[in-house]
């Protein structure tokens, strides 16, 4: 065998082991979402409640991505990577073992802030170790697909486990996260220890920007059931300490977030979009749920099979995706999924209290389609162009707008169904879940106008600056 060939075999190695911990995210998330009614009617919480299961995650997930990214640029990939997916196997069984709401919340949330100092780490090492480029898109292509693949999984195997328990929704990950450890440690080569000279992480703006999202999603989720009063002042705190972040940025020698980075106009295109995307894919997601559990009382594995066919972006995402992409272009693709994704969700705006699942299928396929075009490509807009020592930067940054869109979709379809709710009946809980979806179809119309904007590159080819670096250039587009 030929050292190059020896050299790609190595590299697809180390891309199995990074598939792997996306793939453990993706079940993790996609098990918890069809066990969270079981997990209510054990621990007796309310809807605000349930939310925060999920919420806890993706904010600590988001608001220590940045932290997490910069940490993999300053202390060595491969450092990161292996320890916080030491720190995630522990907590995720942890979480198994709650007896009250709050504990399952706190496991959940240093969960997710292990995910945030993982995800980019394994993000970076692809970005850095495969040729920007066809090899590149590829890697992240099969990466995407990877996470989805997760998902689809998780969601059998979460009505599965779910059915003979939902404690073992936690349990079941542990063993993947240790086959995971023992795989990275294998085959994720050492690096040379970054230099660190002069450079230091930035707490004071990690705790900042931390702070912010946290308060803004708070803000949002009260707005239901908390005086109006006590919302507005939590999200102009929220707001606040934002402001105070970009202050500190502007500052710092060596800050969190380069501001500078905001130049490439593509970046923040893919990093809004992203954000827009996922508050919709997960609140739509979390209200189908508890419709379909709590008012049509269909067990979690009938929930599981319903929502399996979204998982079609397993399949198309490494397969149609990248052709789309070589003809034309990453920005038309964005485009294109974001419009079928508000499609999806307009076609379930009609809601009925006992539609058939054929007058569900539509918008599931459709949104399965949705994501296959959109979540590959957004991650190799938002990535391209960087130089490799900002490239924990970038992911950060991405994942950062996925969680904190997530956790905004979570709360904002929450509190707009709580305040429709009026009552307990079941025609009572029809009407709250069709108001909470006009949440994720506003989303995915805002998401699809932004990424309008993209369409004037040439072939979804961007702008792009260098770390460091004022001027731009245009990437010229590439094929697979």
């Amino acid at each position: 065998m030929s050292a190059s060939r020896e050299l790609d075999a190595r590299k697809w190695g180390i891309l199995l082991v990074l598939c792997g911990a996306i793939f453990l995210e993706g079940i993790d998330v996609a098990m918890l979402n069809v066990a969270l009614p079981s997990i209510r009617a054990d621990l007796g919480l309310s809807t605000g409640e349930l939310q925060w299961v999920m919420s806890a995650y993706v904010l600590g997930y988001g608001g220590f991505m940045l932290l997490g990214g910069r940490a993999a640029d300053l202390f060595g990939r491969r450092r990161m990577f292996v320890l916080w997916l030491t720190v995630f196997l522990v907590f995720s069984g942890l979480g198994g073992f709650a007896t009250e709401g709050w504990m399952l919340i706190v496991a959940r949330f240093v969960t997710g802030v292990a995910a945030a100092f993982m995800t980019p780490a394994g993000l970076s090492i692809i970005t850095t170790g495969f040729a920007e480029g066809p090899e590149r898109n590829k890697a992240l292509l099969v990466y995407s697909g990877t996470a989805a693949g997760g998902f689809t999984i998780g969601l059998v195997a979460g009505g599965l486990l779910t059915a003979i328990g939902w404690r073992w929704v936690f349990f079941a990950p542990v063993a993947l996260s240790f086959l995971i450890l023992v795989a990275a440690l294998v085959f994720v080569p050492r690096s040379a220890r970054p230099d660190r000279s002069g450079r230091r992480l930035d707490g004071a703006g990690a705790l900042t920007v931390t702070a912010g999202l946290v308060l803004i999603v708070l803000g949002v989720e009260r707005a239901a059931h908390g005086a109006p009063a006590s919302s507005l002042g939590t999200l102009l705190a929220g707001l606040a300490f934002l402001v105070a972040f970009v202050l500190i940025e502007r500052r710092a020698a060596e800050p969190l977030v380069r501001l500078g980075i905001f130049r490439n106009g593509s970046l923040v295109r893919a990093n809004l979009a992203a954000m827009l995307f996922a508050a919709g894919f997960f609140g739509f997601q979390f209200l189908v749920v508890l419709y379909l559990q709590e008012l049509r009382g269909w067990t979690t594995l009938q929930t599981s099979l319903a929502l399996l066919v979204i998982g079609i972006d397993a399949v198309l995402s490494p397969t149609l995706t990248p052709r789309l992409v070589n003809r034309f272009g990453n920005a038309k693709v964005i485009f294109g999924g974001l419009v079928l994704a508000a499609l999806s969700y307009g076609l379930f705006l009609p809601l009925g209290a006992d539609w058939s699942y054929g007058a569900m299928f539509p918008s599931l396929i459709v949104l399965g389609l949705a994501f296959s075009m959109a979540y590959g490509p957004l991650t190799i807009v938002g990535t391209e162009g960087i130089a490799d020592e900002e490239q924990g930067l970038a992911g950060g940054l991405l994942y950062t707008a996925f969680q904190f869109g997530a956790a905004f979709g979570l709360s904002a379809v929450t509190a707009v169904s709580v305040a429709a709710t009026r009552g307990d009946t079941p025609a009572a809980l029809l009407d709250g879940y069709r108001a909470g979806l006009f949440v994720p179809f506003a989303t995915a119309v805002i998401a699809a106008a932004v990424g309008a904007f993209g369409l004037q590159s040439r072939r979804g080819g961007t702008p792009t600056v260098a770390a460091g670096d004022g001027a731009e250039r245009v990437d010229v587009p590439v094929s697979h």
